[in-house]
């Protein structure tokens, strides 16, 4: 058992010993110091190649900073067609663009750089700026050439000649300047429309209005007062009977899934009939009267 006293010679330090105990703590105390205040990574040189990437360091920064607005390239338009996105891209005010709609919701048109200044109200900076782009009907530009300007300013904006926007043509025979005569319609939609009457063969039916992106509904009711079907136009016709896959995948309202469960269920049950389409797994049956006339049974 070990006795009160024999645990005090435990702590019982000479002179000596007392000082190398206090030096041992000196040195620990010193090396945690050393620790929190010296660096002990490895010094790093770096290699030619780095430093002529951290020279041009500076440079790469400066340029990241800089703002680079993307550049937008205009070609000739006719103003009284601007949408709300084309008049933010050439910097029109939203009041500027919204009293434009305005003016052409009345059936008026803007026929010359300074009567779309009186319309729309835009700075003369920004008129000087877009206005080598303006391009108008041909008449308009006769009659300018005749000083009819100063004559149009005091006829308070004579309006387009109603006899041109109410005459009713057939759809597959307009032109793209007979499309853009409809509010709503400018010079992108003009096209796609044009470009998905050559993908069908020509249209059908008014109906397929609604399938062409981009047109509201508002667009689609202006159409429909100044275009129709007045007859049915030479289609080459599928032989939905003897098309392949292939050849039936090609057709607009078919797609590769529908053409294979057309060739399936024919296979199966002999040449299809116009009431055998419902029967086909995902076949479009609510464009039946369209797709029917395109088809060869």
């Amino acid at each position: 058992m070990i006795e009160k006293d024999d645990i005090k010679s435990f702590f019982n330090f000479s002179k000596d010993q007392q000082k190398g105990i206090l030096f041992l703590f000196l040195i620990i105390i010193g090396l945690q110091v050393g620790y929190y205040f010296i660096d002990f990574n490895p010094v790093h040189k770096p290699s030619p190649k780095e430093q002529n990437w951290l020279s041009l360091q500076s440079t790469i920064d400066n340029l990241k900073l800089q703002k680079h607005e993307a550049s937008y390239k205009m070609y000739p338009f006719n103003p009284n067609f601007i949408t709300d996105f084309k008049g933010y891209k050439l910097g029109m005010k939203v009041e500027e663009i919204d009293r434009l709609l305005a003016f052409r919701k009345q059936g008026k048109f803007a026929n010359s750089p300074e009567e779309f200044q009186k319309v729309t109200g835009i700075s003369d900076s920004l008129l000087n700026a877009i206005a080598p782009f303006f391009k108008f009907p041909d008449w308009v530009n006769k009659k300018n050439q005749g000083n009819y300007q100063n004559s149009y300013a005091k006829s308070n904006w004579k309006e387009f000649p109603k006899k041109e926007a109410l005459k009713v043509l057939d759809i597959n025979q307009a032109t793209k300047e007979d499309l853009m005569k409809v509010y709503g319609i400018g010079d992108a939609i003009s096209d796609r429309i044009l470009a998905q009457k050559d993908t069908y063969g020509g249209f059908v039916s008014m109906e397929q209005m609604n399938e062409i992106w981009g047109l509201s509904p508002e667009v689609i009711s202006n159409l429909n007062k100044y275009f129709k079907i007045n007859s049915l136009p030479q289609i080459k016709k599928i032989n939905i009977n003897n098309a392949s896959i292939k050849e039936l995948g090609q057709f607009p309202y078919f797609k590769y899934p529908i053409s294979k469960n057309i060739v399936t269920y024919r296979s199966m049950n002999g040449d299809l009939k116009i009431e055998d389409l419902a029967n086909i797994k995902a076949f479009p049956v609510d464009k039946v009267k369209i797709i029917v006339l395109y088809l060869e049974f």
